[in-house]
């Protein structure tokens, strides 16, 4: 149980970090399966989930008993996921846990080696329990597709089908951090040549961008600025997609959720990220930051080596030196560019919500209208994404009493009963707070 501190009376709570798997998931042709007992996934599909009604997805319930739950029957979950995989083969199967086998302790990572051993199927978990928001779910579910579905070719599938010899032969020219020692002279981001300047989107959801259009509108900002956007991570593309998203000059972290993939591709691929939503008053700057990311890679990159090593980590030499050094992330500076260059002032407005998406708008509002904003984050998982005159606000009661001075306040109309009564309120619907209540079903 929460302290009282952080009960709520008045307002709901986020969406959790369950719903989050099934919201960054439900595009990408997989199967997900929340381990919960019969109704639970009613408060995704009816609440959270705003294209239940027009759009198809793999999502399950497993349906758990008291029996189950008390004596464990590990064997029956796993074959009725693999009685359902072999009917619709899906492109993966992801696992999601809740607060009952949490307290269980279900070894969800080993369930999955066993479904994908007898599947054939690529199965991950995610190490839900009910208990985080939406951000920590989501944000480990595209984590996920980061690590296991990116930088896969034809060439690597096909390499399967062939002769040892033939198999060593080609991934050489496919994979070469298989092998421990071999060095190549290529720039890893040396891409196929193609027109304008690419990006991918990290952390695109509903539960933070509402319907498909403000997706496009977010591609269109930057496409206004030269910026071919590849993929959207995870809304409007399919997973082939998503597995292209190596030949992204940069990406773009645009909500909180897409942080750790992006951690990931900067990893495997060397690609830098900048964070930030590209709002029409922002488009402009974070273009800018954007350009200067890739360019600021393209430079570090061009005297290095790279070498592969078995566990698949990268790591350069460089040219003429005999030492070499991991690639940390470090080396790429990470740039929220919605905290650059905000007025320090007292702030006149106050956000709610999300703390890109609430602090790009904030940025912009003071870029434009030059009234200070300040944004109040109430998501655990975003403590390193608000700036120094921003806050994370927990729990009913302090968001009440953090709002006691506020004049213009901005944010999802279910906080209008805990804002003073003498505040001017404008509303702005968050579907991972207030659901579909705000958007029907069109």
């Amino acid at each position: 149980m929460l302290p009282m501190r952080q009960s709520y009376r008045i307002i709901p709570i986020y969406t959790a970090d369950v719903s989050g798997v099934c919201s960054a998931l439900y595009e990408l042709g997989g199967m997900t399966v929340m381990h919960d007992p019969s109704g639970c996934n009613s408060t995704y599909n009816t609440h959270d989930e705003i294209r239940w009604y027009d759009q198809d997805s793999l999502i399950f319930i497993s349906g758990l008993t008291e029996i189950d739950a008390i004596m464990g029957n590990d064997r029956k979950f796993i074959d009725d996921i693999e009685h359902a995989a072999r009917e619709l083969r899906p492109k993966f199967i992801a696992l999601a846990g809740s607060p009952i086998p949490f307290m269980n302790g279900t070894d969800f990572p080993a369930i999955a080696r066993v479904i994908e051993t007898e599947t054939g199927i690529p199965t991950f978990s995610v190490p839900t329990n009910g208990m985080h928001d939406y951000v920590y779910g989501a944000g480990i579910a595209l984590e996920e597709i980061a690590k296991r579905f990116t930088g896969k070719t034809e060439i690597e599938n096909d390499t399967q089908k062939r002769t040892s010899a033939d198999k060593i032969a080609e991934t050489e020219r496919a994979d070469d951090s298989r092998f421990p020692d071999l060095v190549v002279n290529v720039n890893p981001k040396k891409k196929e040549k193609r027109s304008g300047r690419s990006v991918n989107l990290l952390g695109v959801t509903p539960l933070d961008f509402g319907l498909q259009k403000n997706v496009e509108i977010m591609k269109e900002n930057l496409h206004n600025y030269g910026w071919n956007v590849l993929s959207a991570w995870a809304m409007g593309d399919t997973l082939e997609t998503l597995q292209q998203a190596e030949t992204a000059d940069v990406n773009l972290v645009v909500s909180a959720v897409g942080l750790r993939a992006a951690k990931v591709l900067q990893e495997k691929f060397g690609t830098p990220y900048v964070i930030g939503t590209p709002n029409e008053w922002l488009a402009e700057t974070i273009s800018e930051s954007l350009e200067e990311a890739a360019e600021q890679q393209t430079e570090q990159l061009s005297d290095v080596k790279f070498t592969g090593t078995a566990s698949g980590t990268q790591v350069i030499q460089k040219c003429g030196s005999t030492e070499n050094t991991k690639l940390e992330s470090g080396n790429f500076e990470r740039k929220m560019v919605y905290l650059q260059n905000r007025m320090q002032k007292e702030a006149e407005i106050t956000l709610i919500g999300e703390p890109v998406t609430m602090g790009s708008l904030a940025a912009g509002i003071e870029k434009k209208y030059g009234h200070s904003v300040r944004v109040f984050c109430p998501l655990k998982e975003c403590e390193n994404l608000v700036g120094e005159k921003d806050a994370i606000v927990l729990g009913e009661e302090a968001m009440e009493e953090a709002l006691r001075d506020a004049k213009i306040i901005v944010a999802d109309p279910l906080y209008k009963p805990i804002c003073p009564a003498k505040c001017t309120f404008y509303e702005l619907p968050h579907v991972a707070f207030s659901g579909r209540l705000w958007f029907g079903t069109d």
